[in-house]
């Protein structure tokens, strides 16, 4: 197989490059007053900023780049409404059970609060909501999975364990042991999904600045000042909504994190023939595997898939070259279309793979839900988070909420992920072969 990359020459994703919808929005110029400032115009800023204008807050956003430049228009499009690691069960342990069942439930209904959002503004997005699927490696995974799947059918979710047959029915690949689904799960197009949260809030009574990067961020008597090169803003309250991609803002929020390197690539459309032997649903996959294989097809059949990177130099040419060998090695297709699109982005891994507010001092908040789950979690988050700018004190919201708290070691342990990633193949391999 002979694979040609090409990179797209604004250097974001497959998603910028087709979007149909695109608009520039001006620079702040001058002095605002507002209730509500938010600091990027990503999944979470945009949702609370289209929260908030319903509960009659007057709210401006300050994106550095344009609508999706960050995370939210460089990932693969699924909406998972479950967590990366921790099952409900384990949660409720670990953060007792008032506040670990109300955790759960805010994730439960988050896919379906996307797909609800997309429905009522007529977001023109290509979602699919036919479910997600996590099928299982080995048979130690499947006994996992399987818990995973009754612990949210338990709390009334459409979730359904697979066994080997089903699953292989509904992805189209042999080899797993078995599965689940979450069928309130799907796909869509993140950086169009974004551009409709976008308008939507905007119709609403938001504005919305792009090319406004915030330069310094200062408390006075009573409310905040942000500085752009070009403008400031007075708030009552503002939201740092910049994930992994926050700059200088604001130091410590670096080390609370670690950064995440995650490439993502796009074939060239797949023959018909092919195309309806693998997911003929249109769901989502992400499986159990350490050095996690995801898949899924965008509205013009291309197939996605994504992975990340042991470190190295050249990674952003061998990195997606890697994926692709992989792709068609797991799926069965020595034929595989050659690369179309390759892209990277950054993502901010909680230790504990859970979301989290941060509490920055009297009426600033940073937020950060992605840990692989950044469509349906940050979507859900903006919403809860409308409620605290709205006066709910931030400590009743149903997401943890405490000040920030460093990493130890965080300048040599933020590799950790992608130097790890070699044993963690290995094991993969271990688990396989037992």
């Amino acid at each position: 197989m002979n694979a040609v990359v090409r990179q797209e020459a604004h250097d974001a994703s497959l998603w910028h490059a087709v979007s149909r919808n695109r608009r520039d929005r001006p620079a702040l110029q001058g002095g605002l007053d507002v209730d509500l400032a938010i600091v990027g115009g990503g999944f979470s800023g945009l949702s609370t900023a289209l929260h908030a204008d319903g509960r009659g807050l007057s709210v401006a956003v300050l994106e550095a780049e344009f609508i999706a430049w960050g995370a939210t228009g460089r990932n693969a499009g699924f909406v998972v409404p479950n967590f990366a690691k921790m099952d409900p069960d384990s949660i409720v342990a670990h953060l007792g059970p008032e506040r670990g069942e109300r955790l759960v439930d805010f994730a439960a209904g988050s896919a379906d609060l996307v797909f609800g959002l997309i429905k009522r503004y007529g977001i023109d997005c290509d979602a699919v909501q036919n479910g997600w699927i996590q099928p299982a490696h080995s048979p130690a995974a499947f006994e996992k999975v399987k818990s995973r799947a009754g612990q949210w059918a338990r709390r009334g979710r459409p979730a359904v364990a697979l066994d080997r047959e089903n699953i292989e029915a509904l992805t189209g690949v042999r080899g797993y042991v078995g599965g689940w689904m979450d069928r309130s799960g799907g796909v869509l197009n993140p950086v169009a999904y974004a551009q409709g949260l976008a308008d939507a809030a905007e119709k609403t009574g938001a504005r919305i600045f792009e090319h406004t990067r915030v330069t310094s961020l200062d408390r006075m008597t009573d409310c905040w000042a942000l500085k752009t090169p070009s403008g400031s803003v007075r708030a009552g309250k503002v939201l740092i909504a910049t994930n992994a991609y926050g700059g200088s803002l604001n130091p410590l929020l670096q080390r609370t994190y670690f950064p995440l390197k995650v490439f993502q690539i796009a074939t060239a459309p797949l023959p018909r023939e092919i195309r309806t032997r693998l997911l003929p649903g249109g769901q989502g996959v992400g499986d159990t595997r350490r050095n996690l294989l995801t898949f899924r097809f965008d509205a013009e059949n291309r197939l996605i898939s994504g992975g990340m990177h042991i470190l190295g130099a050249g990674a952003d040419t061998r990195v997606p070259r890697t994926i692709w060998r992989r792709l068609g090695r797991h799926l069965d297709l020595p034929d595989l279309p050659p690369l179309a699109y390759s892209w990277s982005g950054m993502a901010a891994v909680e230790p504990d793979f859970l979301p989290h507010l941060l509490d920055l001092g009297p009426g600033l908040i940073a937020g950060r839900a992605c840990n692989g789950r950044g469509i349906a979690m940050t979507t859900a988050m903006g919403k809860v988070l409308a409620d605290w700018a709205a006066g709910t004190d931030a400590r009743d919201l149903p997401l943890p909420f405490a000040p920030p708290a460093p990493i130890p070691f965080h300048a040599l342990l933020r590799h950790a992920p992608n130097m790890l990633l070699g044993w963690s193949m290995l094991r993969d391999r271990m688990d396989e072969t037992r």
